[in-house]
């Protein structure tokens, strides 16, 4: 059989993850079948069985991503990092993501795997911002989790309310924001509204 080149295997890779992102935010990730993304990616049982063992599997893949792709977004600037976040919670085209993101924090509950994939992703930006607010504040890691719930807030009130006003909700993110901005940078990015 001849190899597969390392960008045929990725973007494979990718179609099947991006078919089962979409099944999973839509149906869930229970009433998600293995012949639903099949259907959905347009790739055969067998073929998709080389890329990933089963559906867990690509929960995990999907999760792992997902969570990169905000630590990424904090950059070198996490105050400003954040507002972006946030802002991109309103941004359109995001719905099918922050569907996915609550099964993924449902999940949680059922299966110990995806809690301790979940709770690591939630421990390392804890874990960088902290420091960052140390000298600041009496329990830097509290307040970091304050602003992760603060996040995790927006996405259901996105889900839950059409007419919410997501810069609103990053200005006023970005007040709470402010007193623990580094020195030279008020607001955290919040003057770039």
């Amino acid at each position: 059989m001849p190899k597969v080149d390392d960008s045929h295997f990725a973007a494979r890779r990718r179609q099947i993850l991006d078919a089962a992102a979409a099944c999973f935010a839509r149906e869930g990730f229970h009433r998600t079948s293995m012949q639903d993304i099949v259907r959905a990616s347009g790739i055969s049982a067998g073929l998709i069985y080389r890329y990933f063992t089963g559906k867990d599997d690509m929960i995990a893949a999907i999760v792992a991503e997902w969570h990169e792709r905000r630590t990424t977004m904090l950059g070198d600037d996490p105050a400003a990092g954040y507002l972006d976040v946030l802002r991109r919670v309103g941004a359109p085209g995001t719905r099918p993501e922050l569907q996915l993101a609550v099964q993924v924090w449902a999940e949680t509950v059922r299966d110990p795997d995806v809690r301790a994939m979940s709770r690591a992703n939630v421990e390392r930006p804890v874990a960088a911002v902290a420091p960052l607010l140390a000298g600041r504040t009496e329990d830097p890691e509290a307040l970091a989790r304050v602003f992760v719930a603060i996040y995790q807030g927006l996405v259901l009130q996105t889900l839950w309310d059409d007419g919410l006003d997501h810069e609103a909700f990053v200005r006023a993110a970005g007040l709470l924001l402010a007193p623990f901005a580094p020195p030279g940078n008020p607001g955290g990015g919040a003057e770039q509204q």
